[in-house]
């Protein structure tokens, strides 16, 4: 049975997030949440770059199963974002472009031309002196076409399943503590 730590909930996408109000619509929209323990870092950046580092293989493969598919359509590949990446001015978490940074939340997402994205990864303290605060990954998707909502439908399932494995996962291997003061 999973300890307070390592569960995983679906909870409403959190109203303080940026990817709340974002898009006038949505065709996809979820958050996540997990507890985290006394001690740990609560920089969203930080958790966030543990979090991808953590994750479990098989969704590797998925990623290279989808990147198959969705180059036919001339869709944008996680291979190719990876390159984004390592360009001197890129400001780019592995395959996700960032696009704002506050002290709680960082928003990361990617925008194509069947669809745009926005990644929140939020931290709320807790009020008890215990626990390490809140973690929530939220998604919010805003298709422009029928290939983007046709891709949501296919999708999202998967997607919703790899970010409460890596959630779990990155909850079970423990996270990074806080930077000493």
């Amino acid at each position: 049975m999973p300890s307070e730590l390592t569960l995983v909930k679906p909870v409403a996408l959190p109203t303080q997030s940026a990817v709340a109000t974002v898009y006038e619509s949505t065709n996809l929209a979820d958050a996540f949440a997990v507890q985290l323990p006394f001690g740990a870092s609560s920089d969203p950046e930080v958790l966030w770059r543990f979090l991808i580092s953590q994750q479990p293989s098989w969704i590797g493969w998925l990623t290279n199963a989808r990147d198959a598919i969705v180059a036919c359509f001339g869709l944008k590949t996680a291979k190719h974002l990876a390159t984004l990446s390592s360009e001197a001015n890129a400001d780019r978490i592995g395959i996700f472009k960032v696009y704002a940074k506050s002290e709680t939340e960082i928003v990361l997402g990617e925008d194509d031309k069947h669809l745009d994205f926005r990644l929140s990864v939020l931290h709320t303290p807790d009020l008890s002196p215990t626990l390490g605060g809140q973690l929530t990954v939220s998604t919010v998707v805003h298709c422009h076409n029928l290939l983007g909502r046709a891709y949501i439908l296919v999708i999202a399932p998967f997607h919703r399943q790899v970010v409460k494995a890596s959630l779990r996962r990155a909850a079970h291997i423990g996270w990074p503590k806080a930077a000493a003061r």
